[in-house]
Parts: structure tokens; sequence; C-alpha cells
């Protein structure tokens, strides 16, 4: 099975230590988002954990401390954009991940990394012609070390509306402009653009439209065919393929502040939830309470251990 940490928290940028500590313990607990004594706790031993996936914009933290990783399959998607501290506060600058993205992918493999250009959004600041070129500076630089980049358009939804309140939705026009120029782009350096739920209109230019996290990503990663159970395929309303289940991360604990971000409500709310933070507690928020009911998570392996590497043709 699929673990992963990215769609709610940033847990390499700021909870490292925890993560190490639920790995040497072998599970963690995670509360239901929208019930919360309602708790699921999963294994995190390796015979049933193919493969833990990372969302990160920072992963630094994580660097020294990969050999506790080594038991699993990883993939790592790293974000970096070219915004400043006024859109991203607390994200280090580009130059600083972009070093530690190479070290990464020399780290655990190209087939394992993926770089992600989102959310992108227009301003006078942000122009069409500034993100060309800003995106031209960084594939020239990440060329080598990934073969994936994902790009998305801001979606304002109402955490965004309320902490973003300038931002406004790409048009279409601008939207083809960016896509064509990005693809164009990343084929002189031998980068595939995904786009993330935004539909197919760029397939025809080039993109591949078929998802950013799916199966294949995975078993790309894995060198191995995996057998994923039709229920774990989490397709967020038919939108992509994507398999977005099981994630261990909570809600309003990110501490980047990206004034963009769908998973925090308020600054001071994810100030005062880092406060309570433990990195020995099996929760990533806090402890556990006597209302907790806590249901054990059917695991298993999901590598297909009868089709051999001849079979996929992944590369």
């Amino acid at each position: 099975m699929i673990i992963n940490t990215g769609m709610r928290t940033d847990i390499p940028a700021f909870y490292s230590e925890w993560l190490l500590n639920r790995i040497r313990e072998g599970y963690v607990l995670v509360r239901n988002p929208y019930n919360p004594f309602q708790v699921t706790k999963y294994s995190l031993s390796p015979e049933v954990v193919d493969l833990i996936s990372f969302c990160t914009k920072n992963p630094a933290p994580m660097l020294p401390r990969m050999d506790i990783l080594k038991p699993y399959g990883q993939y790592w998607f790293v974000t970096i954009t070219p915004y400043g501290r006024d859109i991203e506060p607390n994200v280090p600058e580009k130059q600083k991940v972009m070093e530690d993205f190479k070290m990464l992918s020399d780290t655990v493999g190209v087939d394992s990394v993926g770089w992600r250009y989102d959310p992108i959004f227009v301003d006078g600041e942000h122009s069409v012609e500034w993100h060309i070129g800003e995106f031209e500076q960084m594939a020239k630089n990440l060329a080598g070390y990934t073969r994936t980049c994902v790009i998305s358009f801001i979606d304002i939804y109402k955490k965004v509306e309320r902490n973003f309140p300038e931002a406004r939705e790409v048009y279409n026009s601008d939207r083809l402009t960016l896509g064509k120029a990005f693809i164009d782009i990343a084929k002189k350096y031998d980068i595939t653009i995904r786009p993330c739920a935004e539909g197919n209109d760029l397939e025809p230019y080039g993109a591949d439209c078929s998802g950013c996290m799916t199966v294949k990503t995975f078993e790309t990663a894995l060198h191995a065919k995996l057998d994923v159970p039709k229920r774990s395929k989490n397709q967020r309303n038919g939108e992509c393929a994507c398999l977005l289940g099981t994630d261990i991360g909570a809600y309003d604990t990110c501490g980047h502040l990206c004034r963009y971000c769908y998973a925090n409500t308020n600054p001071e709310l994810v100030k005062e939830n880092m406060k309570i933070h433990d990195p020995k507690s099996p929760f990533l928020l806090g402890h556990g309470t006597p209302e907790d009911i806590i249901h054990v998570a059917k695991q298993q392996s999901w590598i297909n251990q009868q089709i051999s590497m001849f079979d996929l043709n992944l590369v």
C-alpha cells in the first residue's frame, strides 16, 4: 500500500523528527479531519507499506535522515516556485531548494522525484512573461534530476479567498499560453509537463494529462507492478486518476503559511496548532483522548511479485 504525507501539511519541512519516531515505533494514528474522534491506526511496517509519498517545499530536514527510509519505496514531489516572501513567507529561497532537490534526486533516483511549479497565478508583478522566464531558468537548473514537472493554476477556495483576497483565477488564454510555453521549454530539458486536475486542454501540445500521483507514477518509482484495490483509487470527483488516500498529516499545521494554501484556515490557527505538536506522540497534532474511537486499518502489500520488470514497459 501507499502512505501519503503531503496533502494536508508539509511533514518533511516541519515534522521530520515526528515521522522518524513513527517509523521507529512502527505505526501512526490519524484523526479524521471531519470527525476528530474517529482515529485510524496505520502500520508503517515495510511488509505492508510499499512506498511513502512526500509533497514538500523543503526536503532539507530529511536529507541527513534518509537511511531510515531505505526499507521503503519513495516518491517525492518538491514544489519549487519563484515567488517571494510576500507570497510564501517561510519557504526557503528557490536556489537553496533546487540544490536540495538535486541532492534528493541523487539519493533516491530520478524516477522517485518530481518537480511541482504550482499554483500558478497571474497579476501585475507575476505576469505571463515573468513566469515563462522564471520557468526557463529553473528547468535548465533541474535538467537531469527529474523527468516530471507538475503544473496547476490557482483555485480560489474559501481559505484562499480569505488569506489571499487579491488572487484571481487565471484566464483561459493565459493558461494556454503558459502551458504551451512550459511544454516547449520542458522538452528541451527532457522533462514532461503534467497538469494537475486541469483537464486535457494541453494534451495536444505534448502534456501528459493522465495525472501526477498515479499508480504508474509509483510503479515507475518502485520498478514493480502494483495491484491497487479499486476502493483505494480516490479520484477527486473524477478530476484525475491520482492515488490520494491514506494521508497521515493534519490540516492547519503547515508553517510555510503560503497565502494560496488550501490546507490552512489562517496563520494564527496554524501557530497555535504547532505549539501542541509533540514529536513523541503517535498523533501529528496533540495526543489521544478518552473519546477517541480507534479503527485499525486493513493493510497489505500491493506489489505483484509475479510480474517481471520486462512486462511493465515503464521506461
